[in-house]
This record gives C-alpha cells, sequence and structure tokens, in this order.
C-alpha cells in the first residue's frame, strides 16, 4: 500500500512537472525558437505565454533589442598612402531572422565574434582606399557609410543587421606617434631659432637705426646750441659795445676793476710794477690820473 502511495506520489510529480515545462513565457524583450532535439521546429516573436512538448522540446531565447559591440583591440590599418593607423570600432546591431540566426551562428556570443571579425575585415579593406588627408576631412563620414553597406551585405547571411557604425578612435601606432612628436619637436625648435635669429637681427637694426638717430639729433642740438650760443654772445658783445661806447672812461674804469678783481684774488700772488704804472691809475683817483 504504501509503495503504491509513493509510486502515485511521484507520478503526480511527473504530470505537474510536466505541465508546468510545457509552457514558457516570451517577454517582450525578447523572442526565442522551438527546438526539437535540436533542431528549430517553432519561431515565437510575440511576447506572451506559449505551449511547447515537454521533455521533447526546448526553448532558446534571442534579444529583440539593439546591441551593442565595441572591438576589443585596436586594429592596425595600412592607408592608400601607406600610412599606419590604429583604429577602434563601436558598432550597434539586431538580431532580425532568428533562425537564420541559429543556423550559422548558434547564439550571440558566436554572433559577436563573427560579427567582429567582419567588422574588422572591411574596416582594412574600405581605410586602406583613403589617404590619411582624406580621413581627417569630412571623407569621413563616407568611410563609415561605406563600412556600414559592406557589413550589412554580409551579416544579412546570418540573419543580423547593422544599425551603425562608428569609429571611435582613429590614431597612429605608439612608435609612430613617439617618431612624428620627436619631429614635430625638432620642427617648432628649428623655427624658435629662426624667429629667435630673426628678433636678434631686427632688434640690431633698430638699435642702429636709433643710435645713428640720437647721433644726428646730438649734433643737430650741438649745433643749435652753438648757433644760440654764438648768436648770444653776439649780441652780449654788441651791448657791451653800446654801452661801453656811450662814456670811454667808464670802460676803462670796468676794464680796471675787471683785471684788479681776476688780479688779486689770489693771495700768494706777487707783482713788482711800478707805482706810477698805469695798472694802479685808478688806486686813490676814481678819474684814473
Amino acid at each position: 500500500m504504501s509503495s503504491y502511495k509513493i509510486l502515485s506520489g511521484a507520478s503526480v510529480l511527473v504530470v505537474l512537472f510536466g505541465l508546468l515545462s510545457s509552457f514558457f513565457i516570451v517577454d517582450q524583450t525578447q523572442q526565442a525558437l522551438v527546438l526539437q532535439f535540436g533542431e528549430p521546429k517553432r519561431l515565437v516573436n510575440k511576447p506572451g505565454f506559449n505551449f511547447k512538448i515537454p521533455f521533447i522540446q526546448e526553448v532558446t531565447f534571442f534579444e529583440k533589442r539593439v546591441l551593442s559591440l565595441v572591438s576589443q583591440d585596436s586594429e592596425e590599418v595600412i592607408l592608400a598612402d601607406q600610412k599606419r593607423l590604429e583604429v577602434d570600432t563601436y558598432s550597434r546591431f539586431k538580431i532580425v531572422d532568428p533562425l537564420l540566426f541559429f543556423q550559422t551562428v548558434r547564439s550571440e556570443f558566436g554572433a559577436r565574434q563573427r560579427l567582429d571579425s567582419i567588422i574588422d575585415s572591411s574596416v582594412r579593406r574600405v581605410f586602406g582606399s583613403y589617404e590619411l588627408t582624406a580621413i581627417l576631412s569630412d571623407a569621413r563620414t563616407e568611410i563609415v557609410k561605406d563600412i556600414s553597406e559592406e557589413v550589412n551585405t554580409i551579416i544579412k547571411r546570418l540573419g543580423m543587421e547593422i544599425i551603425d557604425v562608428r569609429i571611435r578612435r582613429a590614431d597612429y601606432p605608439e612608435a609612430t606617434s613617439q617618431n612624428i612628436f620627436n619631429r614635430m619637436k625638432t620642427e617648432r625648435q628649428q623655427e624658435a631659432k629662426e624667429f629667435r635669429a630673426e628678433g636678434a637681427e631686427e632688434a640690431q637694426k633698430i638699435r642702429a637705426n636709433a643710435d645713428k638717430q640720437r647721433v644726428v639729433l646730438v649734433a643737430e642740438s650741438k649745433r643749435k646750441a652753438e648757433a644760440l650760443r654764438g648768436d648770444g654772445d653776439g649780441e652780449a658783445i654788441k651791448i657791451y659795445s653800446d654801452a661801453f661806447g656811450q662814456d670811454e672812461n667808464f670802460f676803462k674804469f670796468y676794464r680796471s676793476m675787471l683785471a684788479y678783481e681776476n688780479t688779486f684774488t689770489d693771495e700768494g700772488t706777487t707783482m713788482l710794477l711800478s707805482p706810477d704804472s698805469d695798472f694802479f691809475s685808478f688806486f686813490g683817483n676814481q678819474s684814473g690820473k
């Protein structure tokens, strides 16, 4: 009796488990593929409850949403002018045909590996047809468009569609960047030396011109000063002459006073003159007699 109860209970559990496993829910962000012994039987792309044969069929879910793919490693490409660049890409894709997707790449992991390889190959080919100057200009938009179209043509056979491909970074390899930096540094230093030399030459010209102008200005100033001094001396002589000409005796008296002043200023001066000399004519007599 107890064995019968155990067997009945086990049967009930199996039936319940079978009933529960026969239902599955598809989320609105998902699409499902029903497999029977690994072979696709039915595609479910509408959200809600769905039925499958328990223990025989299984369900694989795929994303409906847009997925992103960031390149793991920089891809080194050779341009048409033999320049080298390291390129990083970022892409967005979606699964548009789950059945074809399952038959070709099986899973999202496999899809990412295939897609990464396809994008890298396309990047090499498209970039290889452009020169560096074009990549640095507006042609970059055309490059991205070419890559997207080429990749889309290939992955449609894998049940996927590329939404967008972007170039995150396109730069020189490290060794090339260092060489370019060193060359640019040398060029800037050379330009700086040339500018300094030109500046020194210009400064020398300015100083020479300033010295020349200074000499000319000083000479001109001295000439004008000498001319003014000569005019002043002539005017003074004329004034003295006119003044002394009015009284000859006063002129003699004035000249004698100047002679006395200039002669007797030094206490150590010794003179041997006759008392009757004309030099002492104004001593004791203001008329000079």
